[in-house]
């Protein structure tokens, strides 16, 4: 009996064995295309083969590769020139000056040898994003702000004799139009009348990159265009502010000495606050600083909220 049952058990087994048998030897079946086709199957496991060698190599070059020395960022004031260092050590840092201290500064702390431009930047605490806070606006500097500046006015063959008479450096009509088109840009400031503008419109991407685009805001759209032509002669600026929320402003040259470039500053800081959004909560002016061209800033005394 024991011996029956053990052949039955052998019999069994040895039927299970070749059913696998045949089963692993039963020819694997593709699809004609798709994802379970022959070909995309082989190239996913040429794919996986390729990432798993690559990983290989990686881990390979992390093990092998020396570890070298930290690299040392030297201090920003450092990597100055000999000339800035030395006129930096002059400001003491953390030091908020008034205004008469902080022009004497930038006066005597210009490392150049050319006449430098002297500006002063203000960080607001207003949006730019907001419509009433995206300040804009224009002023004449009380002693100009020592730059030459090329007036052109398109406008009426008429209006243009006024223009020409105020001290425009080129006053045209039609013949303007024929300058834009080779490209040509020879002044700083163009002023147009109302009804000139949508002849400029086709130049909008020629002037407009430039800050050459007449505004109505900036005032260079106007009918009264000899006194726009004055008013930029004498040293009308325009400033608004970026996206920062900061203004810059040039009120000056060294060369001016300290009174004019303190007159100068205090015109701008009484535009300035004149134009505080009555939405604004909180600080208007959070920070001032003063500084030349490639000189060290000099922080001033927030007196302007």
């Amino acid at each position: 009996m024991a011996e029956e049952e053990a052949k039955n058990l052998d019999n069994t087994e040895a039927t299970e064995v070749v059913e696998e048998v045949v089963e692993t030897t039963e020819p694997e079946t593709f699809a004609k295309s798709g994802k379970k086709s022959k070909k995309h199957i082989e190239e996913v496991k040429a794919e996986e083969e390729r990432q798993a060698r690559k990983a290989e190599r990686k881990a390979a070059e992390v093990v092998e590769k020396p570890k070298g020395a930290i690299p040392v960022t030297r201090p920003k004031i450092e990597r100055r020139g000999k000339k800035y260092q030395e006129a930096a050590k002059l400001i003491e840092k953390g030091k908020n000056y008034t205004l008469k201290e902080a022009v004497d500064l930038a006066i005597k702390s210009s490392p150049v040898k050319f006449d430098a431009s002297v500006e002063v930047h203000a960080r607001l605490g207003v949006d730019p994003r907001q419509a009433d806070q995206n300040i804009r606006t224009t002023m004449v500097l009380p002693n100009g702000n020592g730059k030459t500046i090329r007036v052109a006015v398109f406008a009426p063959a008429d209006i243009c004799k006024g223009a020409k008479a105020a001290g425009a450096d080129i006053a045209e009509d039609e013949e303007f139009l024929k300058q834009l088109e080779k490209g040509t840009i020879d002044f700083d400031v163009l002023i147009s009348t109302p009804q000139y503008m949508p002849k400029l419109g086709k130049f909008a991407r020629l002037l407009g990159p430039k800050g050459l685009m007449p505004n109505p805001k900036a005032g260079t759209v106007t009918m009264d265009v000899e006194k726009a032509v004055k008013e930029a002669k004498a040293g009308k600026v325009e400033y608004r502010v970026d996206k920062q929320a900061i203004v810059h402003i040039g009120v000056g040259k060294v060369s001016f000495g300290a009174d004019k470039l303190i007159e100068n500053a205090n015109a701008f800081f009484d535009s300035l606050k004149a134009q505080k959004p009555a939405s604004l909560k909180g600080t208007y002016v959070k920070s001032v600083f003063i500084t030349t061209t490639m000189g060290p800033s000099i922080a001033i005394e927030n007196l302007y909220n």
